[in-house]
C-alpha cells in the first residue's frame, strides 16, 4: 500500500483521474443551474450543457411545457444551441452533460450529432437509454461509441428533481 501511495510513475495516473473528475463535477455543476432555471420556471429540472475546448458552447433546459413541444428537453435545446454556435450538426469532438440520464429521444439525437462523449447526474431506471434501460449511445449497430459516464453529482441533481415534484403533489 504504501508503494502505491509514494511510487512516482502511478502518482500522475491518479492525479489524472481526480483531475479529470474534478472537470466532470464542474461542468455538471453548469449544468444543474440550468436545471436551476427549469425549475425556476415550474418545467422538470434537467439541465445540459456542451463543452469543446474547454468552452461551453450550447445551454439547454427543460421547456416542454412553456414552449409546448414534447421535444423541447434540455439536451435537444443544448445541441441546437452548440450546432448553431458551430455552424456544424456534427458535434464529434463535444462532450455533453446533463443533469439526469438521457431518454431514448436524445440519446438519439445526441448519437445522430456524433458526441464524443455523455456525461449524466442521476440515473433513470425508466427511460435511461445510456446504461439504465438500454445503452443507445454504445449500440454498435448504429455505428457511433460514444463514451458514457454516469453518476457525476448524483446526488445533487436527483434531489433537484425530488424536490421539484414533491413540491408539485403538495399544490
Amino acid at each position: 500500500m504504501d508503494r502505491f501511495l509514494t511510487d512516482n510513475s502511478i502518482n500522475p495516473i491518479i492525479q489524472a483521474i481526480l483531475s479529470t473528475q474534478k472537470k466532470h463535477q464542474s461542468w455538471m455543476a453548469q449544468a444543474l443551474q440550468q436545471a436551476q432555471h427549469a425549475f425556476q420556471n415550474n418545467e422538470v429540472p434537467i439541465g445540459a450543457v456542451i463543452v469543446k475546448d474547454q468552452q461551453i458552447i450550447g445551454r439547454g433546459y427543460n421547456q416542454r411545457e412553456s414552449l409546448k413541444d414534447p421535444t423541447a428537453h434540455a439536451e435537444i435545446l443544448a445541441i441546437t444551441a452548440a450546432a448553431n454556435t458551430l455552424e456544424e450538426w456534427r458535434l464529434a469532438d463535444c462532450v455533453l452533460y446533463v443533469t439526469k440520464e438521457p431518454c431514448p429521444m436524445c440519446s438519439g439525437a445526441i448519437v445522430m450529432s456524433r458526441f464524443k462523449m455523455v456525461v449524466f447526474g442521476c440515473y433513470d431506471e425508466a427511460m435511461g437509454c445510456c446504461g439504465s434501460l438500454y445503452q443507445l449511445c454504445g449500440d454498435p449497430r448504429l455505428g457511433q461509441k460514444i463514451a458514457v459516464k454516469g453518476g457525476i453529482l448524483e446526488e445533487q441533481c436527483l434531489e433537484l428533481i425530488q424536490v421539484f415534484f414533491r413540491l408539485k403533489r403538495k399544490s
